[in-house]
């Protein structure tokens, strides 16, 4: 005969009773996860309580304190082009500088640079978020003791701007009015803002001054513009301190070879002619094309303002000594001579020393045939002056480190530090 007794025994010790549709768990079992329970209670007790005696664990961040003597400015798109070599002025100025930027069109390498370069603690942090994101934003703002902002971050594309509209009012006035509603919940009380000349259009005469009509014509104008009346209309009723830079056409690179202008590859069409003049003379791309001969200029192409770099960060510099509260001061950043894109072409032709392909096209949509700055409003009140006024001196300088950097900065995102 089989012997049933010993196997239904055990089967009973290894299921749960049923008594009125209820189950119970077994005893012995409860007790055994009773004690695993227990056991790592215990262990995260002590872990507790062997970190609130680590003499850290209470000690708030720097970048979240107002520290005498010390001004901490938030970059937003500090990762980018010009907001890094902004970043790396302000730091070398010993001021204390959060970089944020989604890295959308910005650079991890450009960070790592700056880390490098000033690698004590509290001088420079970088937070990965998308100024977008009203809560992300907000979050920033609590836990850092920001006292100005130098607000970059902004997609820059005349020619994308046309053909992505929404993208453009999306991420200039969208964001910027993210940027102003924080920094007044916060009461953080000075903003620099980067701002273009083409929120001036196509004026009738030249050069522009301040006071010259602004009439937009294509969206990343329009966007700009509508992020400025969105900042000059709050700070009617505030005591924040304001300053409105519209600069102009944006060349150069960090004159000691640190820093220099890596768009992404996809962007090219889109991109600054100092960029194309670049992929031309390194044989990345067969030639430059030129967009638009039949201008009413002196040559017949576009003629345009260019300003170098670290002539501009200088600017914003300056402008953020000079912000005063319940004031607003607007700007232009330019050198006040303008060129043609055919003299442009010339100048890097020289300085890269190479004799680039030369292919003309139709014009591209969104464009205006001259523009240039009068600067005299900025040389008298913030006494800022271009130095860098040498179309060929500020493309060597550039073409100095694309040569360097082929690759651009390269794949850099597994040695910089993230906050």
């Amino acid at each position: 005969m089989f012997n049933f007794s010993r196997a239904r025994s055990q089967a009973r010790q290894n299921r749960s009773l049923s008594l009125g549709g209820l189950d119970y768990a077994d005893p012995k079992k409860k007790n055994n996860y009773f004690g695993k329970f227990l056991l790592t209670a215990s262990l995260t007790a002590l872990c507790i309580f062997m970190l609130k005696q680590s003499p850290t664990f209470n000690t708030p961040s720097v970048f979240s304190i107002h520290e005498p003597g010390v001004t901490h400015v938030l970059v937003t798109g500090g990762a980018g082009y010009i907001g890094s070599h902004a970043a790396l002025r302000l730091l070398k100025d010993s001021y204390r500088v959060t970089i944020v930027d989604n890295l959308s069109r910005g650079n991890l390498g450009a960070v790592k640079v700056l880390q490098e370069l000033f690698p004590e603690p509290g001088r420079l942090q970088f937070i990965y978020a998308d100024l977008g994101d009203a809560k992300a934003v907000n979050k920033i703002f609590s836990e850092n003791a920001f006292d100005a902002v130098m607000h970059f971050a902004a997609v820059a594309y005349v020619g994308e701007s046309t053909q992505f509209p929404l993208k453009y009012y999306h991420n200039i006035t969208s964001n910027t009015l993210v940027v102003l509603e924080t920094m007044a919940a916060h009461k953080v009380k000075t903003l620099i803002y980067s701002s273009t000349c083409a929120t001036y259009g196509e004026p009738d005469t030249m050069p522009i001054t301040e006071e010259t009509p602004q009439v937009p014509i294509n969206p990343y104008g329009k966007a700009k513009k509508m992020a400025e009346d969105i900042i000059l209309d709050f700070s009617k009723n505030s005591n924040m301190a304001v300053m409105i830079l519209r600069y102009f056409n944006v060349i150069g690179s960090d004159p000691e070879g640190r820093l220099g202008e890596a768009p992404r590859p996809e962007l090219g069409e889109h991109g600054r002619i100092s960029g194309a003049c670049f992929d031309a003379a390194r044989g990345i791309m067969p030639g430059l094309q030129i967009k638009g001969t039949d201008y009413k200029t002196s040559d017949g192409t576009c003629v345009r303002d260019y300003i170098d770099v670290t002539d501009l960060v200088d600017a914003h510099v300056k402008a953020l000594q000079k912000a005063k509260p319940r004031k607003v001061g607007i700007y232009n950043v330019g050198t006040g001579k303008g060129s043609s894109v055919k003299e442009f072409v010339e100048a890097c032709k020289k300085a890269t020393g190479v004799e680039i392909k030369i292919d003309y096209l139709p014009r591209r949509p969104g464009d205006y045939a001259e523009v240039y700055s009068d600067p005299s409003k900025i040389r008298k009140e913030l006494n800022w002056t271009a130095k860098h006024t040498n179309l060929k001196e500020s493309l060597a300088t550039a073409w100095r480190w694309q040569k360097l950097h082929r690759n651009g900065y390269g794949s850099t995102s597994s040695s910089v530090s993230v906050y």
